[in-house]
């Protein structure tokens, strides 16, 4: 039976809907919240607009022991200011379907990434899960909130 796994993570950003949506709506941004040992660096051609619905982005990617792998998402939803969501089309998981929502509070944004995914592999990728992905991920979105608080203060 295959797992579909969920990680979800809601961060405060202390900046305007406006500025944070810039931010993370321009794909151009998503290296400087990747940990620098993951070599993380889109390759598709430089495109200065906002996501939108069918925006392809190519990316190079070491998850594992420096292996480069190539990963290929789309951008499948767009609602400016409020959400989008990337799939991914080609790349290491079996499926990889990422949520990001914006909400305005007082004194900020709540920012909420959501993705369910699944690893290749069955058992074997079960298990590579339990080794080290879920750890791994976790470790990457701990890392963006630091970022993410560093940029926003």
């Amino acid at each position: 039976m295959a797992s579909i796994f969920l990680l979800q993570r809601t961060q405060f950003i202390p900046a305007p809907l406006e500025q944070v949506w810039d931010f993370f709506s321009n794909p151009g941004n998503l290296a400087k919240i990747t940990p620098a040992y993951m070599k993380f660096r889109v390759t598709s051609p430089p495109d200065e607009r906002k996501v939108y619905p069918g925006q392809v982005i190519t990316y190079t990617v070491c998850p594992l022991a420096g292996i480069s792998l190539e990963w290929m998402t789309e951008i499948t939803h767009v609602q400016n200011g409020d959400y989008f969501v990337d799939e991914q089309r080609v790349g290491p998981y079996r499926l990889w379907h990422h949520q990001h929502h914006f909400r305005e509070v007082p004194g900020g944004v709540e920012m909420t990434d959501t993705v369910h995914y699944r690893l290749p592999l069955g058992w074997l990728g079960r298990l590579a899960h339990t080794l080290f992905v879920k750890r791994q991920l976790e470790n990457i979105f701990a890392y963006r909130l630091r970022v993410v608080q560093e940029l926003f203060g």
